[in-house]
């Protein structure tokens, strides 16, 4: 008999937030080729969000949120999925998947400075402003670079430098507000609140005469379905179960394999250039989340869906 959870268990969780969560900056891509970008995922996270709440309620796990906990959801649901996810999601009209996943990496750049910044902050110690410097030297060489691979949309770039700093910035605070004991029901709550945020957003910019269901392809609907069941609730679920059942340092460690992997899904199924460039701007800022991931073992970054993702 054993303690803990088997390496079978570990092994197809940490696949499921390395590979999956690293699949679903392709994914976006994919979707938005024929459905617009903030209602596609508004639709997508109040789905998930739906879904995953109900699922929890049949079973008996949850309980009665306040007014409180809905307004911190609101708040979070904003930053995370309509600032953070939307906003990958509107760039990668402009930005290639791959490279949109390296510039969603410096989330915990961010959340180094939002965290030394804020009132009774904490200072970060100097390996890890090593990591950060590091890492953003990655992304001036990314959008400041021509080549192939290289050289990024202006728009594109400020929206992926926004999108991580709302992220970063839920990740931060969400520690001081209120939550219902059920990390996976205020987890539904963001989706719901984060989901209407997107679709209202999206309304609001134009989007809602540009979408015709009939025109959507089968390409776009497939990768819809793909981001809402796997790239929402299954890996959401297994990141939620390896918080427990691991260490946070080992948990953290998605932050720099899911980059990997939506570059090379980019390169392999979609054409997306990777040239020298990408690769040296690419080795610097995982350098630096590899620093300020170890550097850091008593907290793991939050996914961007992860972001998303």
């Amino acid at each position: 008999m054993t303690d803990g959870p088997s390496r079978f268990k570990l092994a197809v969780a940490f696949a499921c937030i390395y590979f999956i969560w690293g699949s679903t900056f392709l994914g976006i891509r994919f979707a938005i080729e024929t459905m617009p970008p903030l209602l596609m995922a508004g639709f997508r996270f109040l789905t998930a969000g739906s879904l995953l709440y109900g699922w929890l309620a049949l079973r008996g796990q949850t309980s009665r949120p306040t007014g409180r906990e809905w307004a911190a959801a609101a708040l979070l649901g904003a930053l995370f999925f309509l600032g953070g996810n939307g906003g990958v999601s509107w760039a990668e009209q402009r930005v290639p998947s791959g490279l949109a996943a390296l510039l969603a990496a410096t989330i915990p750049f961010w959340i180094v400075l939002i965290d030394w910044i804020r009132p009774g902050g904490m200072r970060p110690t100097t390996r890890i402003l090593m990591g950060v410097a590091t890492g953003f030297t990655g992304v001036l060489v990314l959008v400041r670079s021509h080549g192939p691979g290289a050289g990024i949309d202006p728009a594109g770039a400020l929206v992926l430098t926004l999108g991580p700093i709302c992220w970063a910035t839920g990740t931060v605070f969400s520690r001081r507000l209120p939550h219902p004991s059920s990390h996976l029901q205020s987890g539904a709550m963001q989706m719901l609140t984060g989901g209407a945020a997107l679709c209202l957003a999206g309304l609001a910019i134009g989007e809602g005469p540009h979408f015709h269901p009939g025109t959507v392809s089968t390409r776009s609907l497939l990768a819809f379905f793909y981001l809402i069941f796997a790239g929402t609730i299954v890996a959401f679920s297994a990141y939620n179960w390896l918080l427990r059942a691991s260490t946070p340092a080992r948990v953290g460690t998605y932050a720099f394999v899911n980059p990997i992997i939506a570059v090379l899904l980019g390169w392999g199924l979609a054409g997306e250039p990777v040239g020298p460039i990408t690769l040296l701007a690419g080795a610097f800022i995982l350098a630096g989340v590899v620093l300020i991931v170890f550097a850091r073992p008593s907290q793991a970054p939050t996914p961007p869906g992860s972001q998303e993702s």
